[in-house]
């Protein structure tokens, strides 16, 4: 698949916008009319493979909950391993944690298995946005705590005005995102 503007345009045409969600002021860029589109989905999966082939990532890292649809696929093309980074208390094994601040003001904590990346991973980090970068930025902690290297945090959209992927670069973690927002 080529990556032109073209195939990018008909991304971000795939991707309903819905404003004042979940508060008033919000637009909420809704993926799941991204989803539901096989021309858009292939073409952001196909962006990321074409991206990471050959590059060394042994072990793709998906965001609970969007990261889960990309991720293992992202993987599967790759010929990799995919190991859940999940909210608290949803994995079953012993697990190390992460606790950010949410866009709203919230608390929350990301969990993964202590024995999901190890020394000398290449870790790919996958979600579906970055907004403030708090999920994202937990993740890459996580990840360099367990001694697995973070290759790149990858994203369909990133929502420039909310300075999260900034956030995210200056604590050395690079960031690719297919669609940038500015408003």
């Amino acid at each position: 698949m080529a990556y032109n503007q073209q195939t990018l345009a008909m991304i971000r045409d795939s991707i309903r916008d819905i404003p004042n969600w979940p508060e008033p002021g919000v637009m909420f860029r809704d993926i799941s009319t991204l989803l539901k589109d096989p021309q858009a989905f292939r073409a952001v999966v196909d962006i990321m493979v074409e991206r990471y082939r050959g590059k060394g990532i042994t072990t793709v890292a998906g965001l609970d909950a969007r990261g889960f649809i990309f991720g293992p696929i992202v993987a599967y093309e790759l010929g990799i391993g995919f190991v859940p980074i999940r909210k608290k208390g949803k994995l079953p094994y012993t697990t190390v944690s992460k606790s950010y601040t949410l866009e709203y003001g919230d608390i929350n904590t990301v969990e993964m298995h202590i024995d999901a990346v190890h020394q000398g991973d290449k870790v790919l980090v996958i979600d579906d946005l970055i907004a403030t970068g708090g999920t994202m930025l937990a993740a890459c902690t996580l990840i360099t705590e367990l001694g697995a290297e973070v290759a790149e945090c990858a994203v369909v959209s990133d929502l420039l005005y909310l300075n999260g992927s900034q956030l995210i670069k200056e604590q050395g973690y690079p960031v690719f995102a297919i669609l940038e927002y500015n408003d």
